[in-house]
């Protein structure tokens, strides 16, 4: 596995975030344990950040802890990511809907504009980390265009189950995220509420079944493997 040591800010933050994504992809799964000093040998840090992590976790239902033995992953099933993707998308769209009523909303069209246009720009060459980048800054002056700070809180909370890299890394994912975004755009200039929650729910179901299939080529579906003695594959 390609390891980087993560940055010695928020820790325990960055730690949570690599064991939720390895979890959500199926890099881990149901029933292997995940080793306190080998996670922290691998992230190069110390074991405290890693139990912080872990704990955070277990609060999420992600993982669940063994007296004497560790944490072990729970169970994922597809219902899960079903009400993981639900609950964006409704989040998302009454944001966005939210948004079409915003005093700024015509600057804040020209601003997303030209996101799409740099976002068209780094798909096209292949810059995942720029794609990333363009991507969170489009979802971020939507959701907080009409003014519902606390709802947009929430949502961004509820992101940190998307796992990223299989999006971005992607160029067909790109290309239409590309097309959808223009097409949000006219929706809100257009006010056309309904045509927005629309576009966002089929976003939102696209990015869910591109990760049940990718599960499903890795036979993440079958019977939980056998329990294994390190989150290193």
């Amino acid at each position: 596995m390609n390891s980087t040591p993560v940055r010695r800010t928020q820790l325990t933050d960055e730690v949570a975030d690599r064991l939720r994504n390895r979890i959500i992809t199926g890099q881990v799964r149901p029933g292997e344990f995940i080793r306190l000093d080998e996670a922290a040998a691998e992230f190069g840090c110390s074991v405290t950040p890693v139990r912080e992590a872990l704990v955070t976790l277990r609060g999420e239902g992600l993982v669940k802890s063994s007296p004497h033995r560790g944490f072990i992953v729970d169970d994922l099933g597809r219902a899960d990511l079903e009400d993981i993707f639900w609950m964006q998308a409704e989040l998302s769209a009454r944001l966005a809907r939210h948004a079409v009523r915003s005093e700024r909303l015509e600057s804040e069209l020209a601003a997303l504009t030209t996101i799409v246009d740099d976002l068209e720009r780094s798909v096209g060459a292949g810059d995942a980390d720029r794609v990333r980048e363009h991507e969170f800054e489009f979802h971020r002056r939507v959701n907080l265009a009409g003014g519902s700070k606390k709802l947009a809180w929430f949502l961004f909370a509820a992101t940190r189950y998307t796992p990223h890299s299989l999006y971005t890394h992607d160029e067909d994912w790109g290309r239409q995220a590309v097309a959808s975004h223009r097409r949000l755009i006219a929706y809100l200039a257009g006010g056309d509420t309904e045509a927005i929650s629309i576009e966002i729910h089929s976003r939102f179901v696209d990015a869910r079944e591109r990760l049940v299939r990718s599960l499903d080529a890795i036979g993440f579906w079958e019977s939980s493997p056998a329990v294994a003695e390190s989150i290193a594959h």
